[in-house]
């Protein structure tokens, strides 16, 4: 019996679906790919096409033309309710869509917890499309004067936009940006002290300064105001304040976790409704809290390929396993980077390249699969 699977996102979780919609429709299914651009950027390469190591074509799939080549239905917009009940999807032109299995991956959002006033410049590091646009502007406006670059956020993406903000203005050969990292508690407070001593240090030498403890609590055109309520000059202001699900869940009504994110079992699965799936960071897995890490979207995969299958055709569900621990590196900028891994962490150059060797790798993979047939 023909049936209908409705695929919200392009996402890295859906890479391995997308890459066998050939063979889904073979089966004798519809599909249908609803996705808010037609290309999807892989955020762990955002910083590094910020500072200009990539070019926004080597970090992104092409959604659109990979769904239709091969025979799928893809239609751009964004999803903004659920109908669990009456397995409906309606989406933020008005348009409403059917389905017998779903599967969410629409990813986070950046929770930016400060206010703006009309005019304040800024830049969210989610979507990527942000961070192109705040790489615009810096180039446009580097050669006039030092910038005075404010980032909100004490985690692993401040660091790497600082310091691919200073790669960017060095190779455009313009004047040095004063850049500043707020921190409302300790900077990178998540890992270990030798983590944190370590980039620290590394983005001191950048000449990048560090507040901690006290966060933005406001943006105004050409400063920005914190908690304490000290003033400081602020040309531009990147968010970087952490990720939240999207909020597509919690406005359907559908069960969630403490974030927001869509609750799912061991098999990728909403257990109020087996029809819904989902994975990367859109969802809250039951069994145990995950990071909000791109490895994780990366091992769901074929996990929720096969899990949709049998969903669309009633055979046994396989149970999603997130591993052991995971690499970590961070792109500090100018080719340099910080490595981390159970016992193990350098940082240099080395690092950076290790990580650009997975990237590249990652991205030359699916970018091929997808292209095929």
């Amino acid at each position: 019996m023909k049936k209908k699977l409705l695929l919200l996102g392009g996402g890295h979780a859906h890479l391995e679906t997308l890459a066998a919609l050939e063979d889904i429709q073979q089966r004798g299914h519809e599909v249908m790919v609803v996705a808010p651009a037609t290309h999807h950027y892989y955020s762990g390469m955002g910083p590094g096409m910020l500072g200009g190591s990539y070019t926004p074509e080597v970090i992104r799939f092409d959604t659109e033309a990979m769904v239709t080549r091969k025979g799928a239905r893809f239609v751009q917009g964004s999803a903004v309710a659920i109908d669990a009940v009456g397995k409906t999807v309606r989406l933020d032109n008005g348009e409403q869509l059917s389905y017998d299995v779903l599967s969410a991956n629409v990813g986070s959002y950046v929770s930016t917890p400060f206010d703006e006033a009309p005019g304040a410049p800024v830049y969210a590091v989610k979507p990527i499309e942000s961070l192109l646009n705040l790489r615009q502007e810096i180039l446009r406006r580097c050669g006039e004067k030092a910038l005075a670059i404010a980032i909100a956020g004490g985690g692993p993406s401040s660091a790497e936009v600082a310091g691919n903000i200073i790669q960017l203005v060095k190779a455009a050969k313009g004047t040095p940006p004063a850049i500043t990292i707020y921190a409302r508690s300790r900077f990178l407070h998540h890992f270990e002290e030798k983590t944190q001593a370590r980039v620290t240090s590394m983005l001191t030498q950048k000449g990048i300064r560090l507040v901690q403890g006290d966060a933005v609590a406001h943006v105004e055109e050409q400063s920005v105001v914190l908690a304490s309520g000290t003033r400081h000059t602020a040309d531009l202001v990147v968010s970087a304040t952490g990720v939240l699900p999207s909020r597509l869940f919690t406005d359907s009504g559908l069960p969630t976790g403490p974030d927001g994110g869509l609750s799912v079992n061991r098999y990728l699965q909403c257990s109020h409704h087996p029809d819904i799936f989902g994975g990367g960071d859109c969802i809250h897995f039951e069994p145990e809290p995950l990071n909000k890490v791109g490895v994780y979207a990366v091992r769901q995969n074929i996990p929720l390929l096969n899990n949709l299958l049998a969903q669309l055709e009633g055979t046994p569900l396989t149970p999603f396993n997130p591993g052991g621990s995971y690499l970590l590196v961070f792109n500090l900028g100018e080719g340099t980077g910080y490595l981390h891994k159970n016992s193990i962490s350098f940082h240099g150059k080395l690092a950076f390249r290790i990580k650009d060797i997975i990237d590249r790798r990652f991205m030359k993979k699916y970018q091929a699969i997808t292209k095929a047939g």
